[in-house]
């Protein structure tokens, strides 16, 4: 076999790769030296803005596979019947550090999934927590900013963290999750994922459903305490990134069942609290899990940086069949996951080998732009309508029109029955172990009793006491002990 040879960008062969062009053996280097200033040029700038959210993380590839008929409930063609395989790509993340960031931290973990149909891509972006922090996008900038270093002083503040969350009460029902024993996952393979929103399945007769997805392992929940996590990021930074990928090249598949909960659309005005809120689940009782598929990853990425640093997710990447929900945080997060990879990977960020679609052709009117790959011309015309046979529209909705009133402008979501904040945070408490709640008030305590200013710390109190008054005790008396010492 032939010997490779080397070549600069331009395809060039390289004839010496250990010293720079110089004038004479000792002399400064030559500015003609286009190798060298190529090489570092480009050096400089192999590093892309990292993600503002999200930025360490993890991913794979491998399948979905439909075991469950759902086609009564939706009509998108990949889980059009049982059997049916879709290529997939995971990407696992940690949400508040940067990107050399330790992995065995108490964070929330992205689970974003990209199934690769036939009817184009479908991005389902969640969390392996079923809630989050807050109900409305309006907060969300704030809401990060208290959680990342602060300005000054380039750490994580506890006054920044708890103050934010003092101001606002809907985070109880997350904090709960946060700093209970889930808080810390061992690997992303030992971990539930979840849709977190809620989202909309028609059907061929256009009937409307609303549903959440959860994304069981089948590897068992493992989770770390504080201490062990503490010492296994001093060991392993990239814990998490270690295991997957080594589980992976051993042939240790982990995988994950799918279940959805579906609402009829017709329950959503009376359901006792509002089933859009982010900050809420719905109780298996009323409307319990139902078995959809299996999601298998079993090959690793080849190139990190191209397939997981640039691989970007949008829950607007939708298929016919499935839509979005009246959900707030979810319409926000249709623009700016979107922007988001525009500013980060550029505007033909569609067309990298990780986000193209596989198992379809894109065929639109986009034209140009940073490193556009697909650079039509001659009999392609770059408008629509037109008389040269170019794509045309369907007329086909992807998902079932939501009906709106009312009018314009700022408004509250509207109230149900049991629209507070605090009593599914007291709900989960409740169904802790005695073990289970003595580490949730230590992990809380912890971190609450640094906060210099009483009045966030009383805020924050006042919250837990709201939740439960056992939980509200015994986080008081927790934090007042670590203050007075």
């Amino acid at each position: 076999m032939p010997q490779r040879v080397l070549t600069t960008e331009s395809g060039a062969p390289v004839a010496d790769n250990q010293n720079s062009a110089s004038a004479g053996a000792g002399g400064p280097l030559l500015l003609q030296d286009q190798h060298l200033l190529e090489k570092l040029a480009r050096f400089n700038r192999e590093r892309i803005p990292e993600r503002v959210v999200h930025a360490r993380g993890s991913g794979a590839y491998g399948y979905f596979e439909v075991t469950d008929d759902v086609t009564d409930h939706t009509y998108a063609d990949f889980l059009s019947s049982v059997g049916k395989r879709t290529e997939v790509f995971l990407r696992f993340s940690t949400v508040a550090d940067s990107l050399g960031g330790a992995d065995a931290v108490r964070d929330p973990r992205g689970f974003a999934v990209k199934f690769y149909t036939a009817e184009g891509n479908y991005d389902l972006v969640g969390n392996n927590t079923p809630v989050f922090f807050i109900k409305d996008p309006l907060k969300f900038p704030d809401f990060i900013h208290s959680q990342k270093r602060d300005p000054f002083t380039g750490k994580q503040e506890p006054d920044n963290v708890w103050d934010f969350w003092a101001h606002a009460p809907e985070a109880t029902h997350q904090v709960t999750w946060l700093m209970g024993d889930r808080g810390i996952p061992a690997s992303y393979r030992h971990m539930n994922g979840y849709g977190s929103h809620t989202y909309q399945w028609t059907n061929a007769q256009g009937e409307a459903f609303f549903v959440k997805y959860h994304f069981k392992t089948n590897q068992g929940i493992r989770c770390l305490s504080s201490e062990q996590a503490a010492e296994l990021a001093g060991k392993d930074p990239n814990s998490h990134q270690t295991d997957l990928l080594q589980a992976i090249e051993r042939g240790v598949n982990p995988s994950w069942t799918l279940h959805v909960q579906i609402m009829p659309a017709a329950d959503a005005a009376t359901y006792r609290f509002n089933p859009f809120d982010l900050t809420k689940v719905w109780p298996h009782a009323d409307y319990p899990l139902q078995r959809v598929g299996r999601l298998v990853l079993d090959r690793n990425p080849d190139n990190v940086f191209a397939e997981v640093e640039q691989a970007a997710f949008s829950p607007n990447n939708f298929v016919p069949g499935i839509g979005p929900s009246p959900d707030k945080m979810l319409q926000g997060r249709l623009f700016a996951y979107a922007d988001a990879h525009r500013y980060r990977l550029g505007v033909n960020h569609t067309q990298l080998a990780v986000n193209a679609p596989k198992a379809t052709t894109v065929d639109n009117y986009g034209r140009d732009g940073l490193m556009a790959a697909n650079a039509y011309g001659r009999d392609r015309k770059n408008y629509e309508p037109n008389s040269y046979d170019g794509p045309t529209e369907t007329g086909r909705p992807l998902s079932a029109p939501l009906a709106v009133s009312g009018y314009t402008g700022t408004h509250e979501a509207p109230a149900h029955t049991k629209d507070d904040d605090f009593f599914q945070a007291g709900e989960l408490y409740r169904l802790m172990s005695e073990e289970e709640k003595e580490r949730l008030v230590a992990n809380i305590a912890g971190g609450l009793s640094q906060v210099s200013r009483e009045d966030v710390v009383e805020k924050n109190l006042a919250h837990f006491h709201a939740a439960d008054a056992d939980y509200g005790k015994r986080v008081e008396e927790a934090v007042r002990a670590l203050r007075e010492d």
